[in-house]
């Protein structure tokens, strides 16, 4: 186990995933002050790889250099919101739904169904 690799490919997934919760309130944002540049997000966002947040906004960067900057300056907000938070949550939350799996696991395998007996046996006599 490499945990070094590991918290570096966890960094750049939570990255993503916040560019992506970025880009959907300045979204949100859009369609309330400006409808026609939401739309041409939502268009661009379409078309180009949010997956990858960084790869997102080298794109948006050559498009709309403003609109990239706002999305990083919501990100950015983002993280500093949470980050107190998140190591704590995703470890106690890791731990209760692996507390759960095992539990329905164990009530699966407890539930069994017991076999008929087999038919080809002779029953005793008394």
């Amino acid at each position: 186990m490499d945990r070094k690799q590991i918290a570096k490919a966890t960094t750049k997934v939570i990255s993503s995933y916040l560019t992506y919760q970025a880009v959907q309130t300045v979204l949100a944002q859009l369609n309330e002050t400006n409808p026609r540049l939401a739309l041409w997000l939502r268009s661009f966002s379409g078309r180009s790889i949010l997956q990858d947040g960084e790869v997102y906004l080298l794109a948006l960067l050559t498009e709309n250099q403003e609109l990239a900057f706002r999305i990083m300056a919501v990100r950015e907000y983002l993280v500093e919101e949470i980050m107190d938070d998140l190591p704590e949550m995703v470890f106690h939350d890791i731990k209760h739904k692996n507390s759960q799996h095992r539990k329905q696991q164990l009530e699966k395998l407890s539930q069994l169904s017991i076999t008929e007996p087999n038919s080809n046996l002779e029953p005793l006599s008394e």
